[in-house]
């Protein structure tokens, strides 16, 4: 299984960076999982492989993760979370809220082009973790909102509008893993979900060709776990 990209797998290590007490034998088991699943695949990970990688017993691992999928799921979400806080700080400066749905669309199907395996596994691990689409629905949700309020985007539901906005980019995502899309998918796809929204096709394709900004990369600090991003609680246009 290769590597994330870079940006990405130094927004991860912060994510895992260590913390007090329970908190760091937790980032501690998730790096291990880490580089288990880069040497192993996800279906050759086991518990006892990630217990001998952290330096641990496996009786450790099963105080803190009473399964191997409820540890992966765990992993799932902080590459989630550290994806989603990557992208958001690329278009901090984008004032256009269908821009910045289309930049996350795209950075998602890019993920999938960049390493369809850890793509492929963010999606097995979405299909049986609701917790992990909720968490990453707060990203969505705000730009959702921000292109309402602009009028860019009318749309009946907010729920039904994300039903449209998940259903998309995992489809996307899938289709490019498996290397069964066609050239741009990334670009098309986020056009049709601009269009879902309600916007024109031509404004809508347009959008959804601007250059991609710049992936920053992070500072090496842990977040807060379950905190709603800044771009999310804030943001005034």
């Amino acid at each position: 299984m290769p590597p994330l990209p870079l940006p990405l797998k130094v927004a991860l290590n912060a994510s895992l960076a260590a913390g007090p007490k329970r908190e760091r034998t937790q980032s501690l088991l998730l790096q291990a999982t880490v580089q288990v699943i880069v040497q192993r695949g996800l279906a050759g990970t086991t518990m006892q492989q990630v217990a001998q990688a952290a330096g641990m017993a496996p009786g450790t691992v099963y105080n803190h993760f009473a399964t191997r999928d409820e540890l992966v799921g765990r992993l799932a979400v902080v590459i989630g979370q550290s994806l989603s806080r990557v992208i958001a700080e690329s278009s901090a400066d984008v004032e256009d809220g269908a821009q910045r749905m289309a930049i996350g669309q795209r950075r998602y199907v890019w993920l999938a082009a960049e390493s369809p395996a850890w793509a492929l596994l963010l999606l097995e691990v979405a299909a049986a973790s609701p917790h992990l689409l909720q968490t990453l629905e707060v990203y969505t949700l705000a730009d959702l909102r921000l292109g309402v309020r602009q009028k860019r985007f009318q749309v009946p539901s907010e729920a039904a509008a994300l039903d449209v906005i998940n259903g998309v980019c995992s489809s996307a995502m899938r289709r490019v893993a498996v290397g069964a899309a066609p050239p741009r998918h990334d670009v098309a796809a986020a056009s049709l979900v601009l269009r879902a929204l309600g916007m024109a096709p031509a404004e809508a394709l347009a959008v959804a060709r601007r250059p991609l900004p710049e992936l920053p990369m992070p500072a090496p600090a842990a977040p807060t776990a379950g905190r709603a991003p800044a771009t999310a609680r804030g943001r005034k246009r």
